[in-house]
């Protein structure tokens, strides 16, 4: 009993540590999408009912600590850093590009695919199903990883719904020459440049395994506490 109250002490002390973003969703960008995230974000944690959702250590990146790209990918330099291994899939011939998911159906479907499990649990059935048409959502921006003959091997989407944006979807074949970093940090830079958005959020780091933590923090991401507001 004494070790749960401890543990449970401790966990507050570090929720109370981590640094505070303010979220705004903007209706104007997409009036019925826009909303509906905010609901889910906001909505009652499933195991935590008294915080909301998407709320405690959330996964951000603050652009506005970068005055440029430059700042930021000097900032996730150095060995098994963001960086490095987004430089190793370049010299692998990987590029990574805004596509249109209609002429990459089948890649998709086989990137979906391609693994029973992810992060510990089965794949979402809605992966399992191939497309045949991909809706695009003006409020929305998709990128891909090329390899070398042109095929996709990884594939990102991301949307904006005010001062923030969101990854909805990032997946990728699994292999070891850093495409998901490669991915990643191509989609941040460019969200510096455009200086659209002030945060960039890639779900939260409670309830992550290890490994995708590692990955977010060397990518960039840190835990934060996040007030949401819906204009």
């Amino acid at each position: 009993m004494m070790n749960t109250l401890l543990h449970h002490i401790d966990t507050l002390r570090q929720i109370l540590r981590l640094p505070r973003a303010d979220l705004c969703f903007d209706t104007r960008i997409a009036p019925e999408d826009v909303p509906a995230t905010y609901r889910y974000y906001t909505k009652p944690h499933p195991r935590y009912r008294i915080i909301g959702n998407k709320t405690i250590g959330t996964a951000l990146i603050d652009l506005a600590r970068y005055p440029d790209a430059a700042a930021y990918l000097a900032a996730i330099q150095g060995k098994n850093r963001g960086a490095y291994h987004a430089k190793r899939a370049r010299a692998r011939g990987y590029a990574c590009t805004e596509i249109e998911r209609n002429d990459h159906v089948d890649a998709i479907h086989a990137i979906n695919t391609s693994l029973d499990t992810r992060q510990g649990r089965p794949m979402d059935g809605k992966y399992l199903d191939r497309v045949a048409h991909f809706e695009r959502q003006p409020h929305f921006d998709y990128y891909g990883v090329l390899n070398g003959e042109g095929r996709l091997v990884a594939y990102a989407n991301i949307g904006r719904y005010g001062n923030f944006s969101a990854f909805s979807q990032l997946i990728g074949i699994r292999n070891n020459d850093g495409i998901m970093h490669l991915l990643v940090v191509d989609i941040v830079t460019r969200l510096i440049e455009r200086q659209h958005v002030r945060y960039v959020m890639y779900d939260t780091f409670f309830g992550a395994q290890p490994g995708l933590q590692q990955f977010k923090r060397i990518v960039g991401f840190e835990p934060f506490r996040v007030k949401y507001v819906l204009q």
